[in-house]
């Protein structure tokens, strides 16, 4: 058993989805595991990961239409230290995941065919976003 771990740096352009599958399947494959758990973890408080569709950008527009009118910007939040966005960030963070666990198989995680790993950034402005990927296995 042994164990690899990484921080990626994603770029977002503001509020959306910004998918990484991409670079987690490449980090996974250059460290070599057939087997095992991967953990990716997000070190924001206003962004966070979730397990989506990745075939049809529709799903990704209709999930953030529901997060802005789930926890939209307004004056009746106390905490706004950092503007109207601050708080709407927190609430929609707290409701999806800072981490996500899935088991790798053959080398790869084990995703659905139609399934991307996904940041979902929060914020309204561009931010730079630190996600760590850590496996275990053999």
């Amino acid at each position: 058993m042994r164990q690899a771990i990484h921080t990626l740096l994603l770029e977002t352009k503001g509020r959306g989805l910004v998918e990484f599958t991409h670079q987690v399947l490449r980090w996974l494959a250059s460290e070599k595991f057939s087997a095992g758990l991967l953990t990716i973890y997000c070190r924001h408080t206003s962004a966070s990961l979730l397990i989506q569709e990745n075939a049809d950008p529709d799903v990704q527009t209709d999930m953030q239409n529901y997060f802005e009118r789930l926890a939209p910007e307004s004056d009746v939040y106390i905490h706004s230290a950092e503007g109207p966005d601050d708080m709407p960030a927190h609430l929609r963070a707290a409701l999806t995941q800072t981490s996500l666990s899935i088991p790798i198989m053959d080398g790869r995680p084990a995703l659905g065919t139609w399934q991307g790993i996904y940041l979902f950034e929060h914020r309204a402005r561009p931010h730079r976003r630190e996600i760590v990927l850590h496996a275990i296995g053999e």
